[in-house]
């Protein structure tokens, strides 16, 4: 419960700076699924923003037995390693530094997989912090420092950085910082 409360509120900031910043993303998609969603906080900034998408949380069963009630979107169960619903776009926020290098490609892989299924498919967005990100901020890189050392001691994985997303076997991405400092959308 503590740890949903925290995703949501930390949500709440990033998604308000992410669709003012950077609408564009969001741009030509008709499907969108929020991949580790959790309870829907994320997704439902997305879907009140852009009502004409076709918004999904895809997580655990135990965890979207939780998601926030709302028309917006739709809620579906599931196992990210094993495979991930099609849609235009996968949405993946605070995944990739939860899980060690092999497991983080797995992940990227099968949402890859989840576009490359669906005929209009051509988007993974991921917001995360991103280490050695050029940031105006000049405490944004020893707070993703901070942040990669925390992953590193709690659960064995790290922050990311650029060259992540061609391991996975990516060739085109783009990188944007988020508002505030440490996040990146790519």
């Amino acid at each position: 419960m503590l740890f949903d409360e925290a995703m949501a509120s930390l949500s709440n900031s990033v998604m308000r700076g992410l669709i003012v910043s950077y609408p564009h993303i969001f741009d030509g998609l008709n499907s969108l699924v929020d991949v580790g969603g959790g309870t829907g906080t994320a997704v439902k900034f997305i879907a009140e923003a852009f009502p004409n998408l076709k918004c999904t949380v895809f997580d655990l069963p135990h965890v979207v037995a939780k998601a926030l009630k709302c028309e917006s979107f739709d809620v579906v169960g599931g196992n990210m390693f094993e495979k991930i619903p099609p849609a235009d776009a996968i949405f993946l926020k605070n995944v990739p530094h939860d899980w060690n290098d092999k497991d983080c490609v797995r992940i990227l892989k099968r949402c890859k997989e989840a576009i490359e299924s669906n005929n209009n498919g051509d988007k993974v967005i991921v917001v995360d912090i991103i280490i050695g990100f050029e940031s105006s901020d000049p405490k944004a890189t020893e707070r993703s420092l901070i942040f990669d050392i925390t992953m590193m001691g709690l659960v064995g994985s790290k922050e990311r950085s650029r060259n992540g997303m061609t391991l996975s076997g990516y060739s085109d991405y783009k990188f944007y910082p988020v508002q505030l400092g440490i996040y990146s959308v790519y």
